[in-house]
């Protein structure tokens, strides 16, 4: 396995994860409502951006599993976040395509990443905790989270310990 650009050959299946209700039901966005032009795009913005990094993770042979981000780049920091398509849940998808994005975020020298997780989603909040993740209070000036969001949902970060 391993990460790489997002290419648009990657836009049906990214599709499917969008419309898995088992992905999808604990994220923020209404993805049933998108479409394949809407990936499409998707991965085209993504080419060019600078504030936010969206990889694709693929495994031995090409396939794409998966896209692991940080959003919101800034000086010192960002914001983590994943989706794995079902099939690729429970196989080590995740823990890699994060641990690869966290070093790449810190090689661009970023101080802290951080994230969110409903408590709902009992899945992620495992795999989080599992995987030695801790749990902190949310980072200030949040601009894409209502305060209800932020008191609501599981926040994570990793400092950079450079």
């Amino acid at each position: 396995m391993r990460l790489r650009k997002l290419e648009e050959k990657d836009a049906p299946l990214m599709l499917e994860w969008m419309h898995d209700d088992s992905v999808v039901h604990f994220l923020q966005t209404n993805f049933a409502a998108k479409d394949i032009d809407d990936c499409k795009t998707f991965i085209n913005i993504a080419k060019n951006e600078t504030e936010n990094l969206h990889l694709a993770i693929v495994d031995d042979n090409d396939e794409y599993m998966g896209t692991v981000s940080l959003k919101d780049i800034h000086k010192n920091s960002a914001e983590f976040a994943i989706t794995i398509r079902k099939c690729a849940m429970g196989k080590g998808y995740s823990s890699f395509g994060m641990s690869e994005i966290i070093r790449e975020g810190f090689s661009r020298g970023l101080k802290c990443i951080y994230w969110c997780v409903a408590p709902e989603n009992c899945r992620a909040v495992r795999f989080y905790d599992k995987n030695g993740y801790h749990r902190c209070k949310a980072p200030d000036n949040l601009e894409n989270y209502t305060k209800s969001q932020i008191d609501h949902y599981f926040w994570y970060e990793i400092k950079n310990r450079r």
